[in-house]
């Protein structure tokens, strides 16, 4: 049995491959640019990636670059172990896993991305009109729904927020548990719809989303919010950041700093930048991103150490 599992592994990884002749196993050479993405659906984000690769690369051969390759990562230890081992050299995440990867694997921020015009964001907790809560204190004893255990605005920042408050937190097994008297309950609800939802129907007493869900009507319909309020704001954060290995030659690096922020005045980048998630520019980080990135990653540590 454990032979078998070994050979479907090896095909799975062979097929994967063979669809994806540009998806990198390892990066042995120099010539080579690797851009990584920790993904729960490979076959799309490789779309989304390739056209901006394919871009960034003819425009790096004075520094050595001849060709790219996507590797895909399930989860961000795998994409750290990748860049420890230095085979991704540039990643696209969001804020909060990139500071998890700057601390685990030594990567650094290049540039803050902008989608659809927006280069920072912040969280937006609220709960029912009719309901006591008014402010975070007021959690206590209460329950309240995230969206996953890798979201940034949907759970790493809030959490990190009620964290610094005070305010300790528990799991709940369902929405029909309770948290300790002193405590905040909390669930993840794996959508920002389902979340808008569990409050609406006093599933949960609360909730959190980004400020960009928060005035989506497909995220929360305006059924809902008409009958919500907002109970605390957090500060911004960048929505997206570029990261590259830590030990990446400074030449290769500068480079694709520079192709990237000049593909914002190429018309032939346009393409390429919309499918790269709706990407509208690269920035570069400035003191108030650093400081940003830096508090957000030791928000991300604590709520590793205090509640995971």
């Amino acid at each position: 049995m454990e032979l078998l599992e070994r050979i479907g592994k090896a095909l799975a990884i062979g097929l994967f491959a063979f669809a994806f002749p540009s998806i990198a196993l390892a990066n042995d050479d120099a010539h080579v640019l690797v851009l990584g993405r920790i993904s729960d659906d490979p076959q799309a984000h490789y779309e989304q990636l390739k056209p901006l690769l394919d871009y960034v690369v003819p425009r790096m051969r004075d520094v050595g670059i001849t060709e790219g390759r996507i590797l895909m990562a399930r989860d961000a230890r795998q994409m750290a172990s990748y860049l420890r081992r230095g085979r991704v050299d540039w990643v696209t995440e969001t804020a909060a896993t990139a500071v998890q990867l700057q601390r685990h694997a030594h990567a650094r921020p290049l540039l803050i991305t902008e989608r659809d015009g927006v280069s920072h964001y912040h969280t937006v907790f609220f709960a029912r009109r009719d309901s006591s809560i008014g402010s975070l204190p007021d959690l206590r004893g209460r329950s309240i729904a995230f969206q996953n255990a890798a979201s940034t605005s949907a759970y790493f920042v809030p959490a990190t927020e009620l964290l610094q408050r005070g305010l300790p937190m528990e799991i709940l097994l369902s929405p029909m548990d309770r948290p300790a008297a002193g405590s905040v309950g909390y669930l993840f609800a794996r959508s920002e719809l389902n979340i808008s939802t569990w409050v609406d129907k006093r599933l949960v007493d609360a909730g959190v989303m980004s400020s960009l869900d928060w005035d989506n009507p497909q995220r929360m319909p305006p059924a809902y919010r008409r009958d919500m309020k907002v109970i605390h704001r957090t500060g911004e954060y960048p929505r997206g950041v570029e990261m590259v290995r830590g030990d990446l030659d400074a030449r290769v690096s500068k480079r694709l700093q520079q192709v990237l922020i000049e593909a914002t005045s190429d018309p032939d980048a346009r393409e390429p930048l919309l499918r790269f998630f709706k990407t509208t520019r690269f920035l570069p980080l400035d003191a108030k991103v650093r400081q940003a990135l830096q508090t957000l990653g030791e928000g991300v540590e604590r709520v590793g150490n205090e509640i995971e």
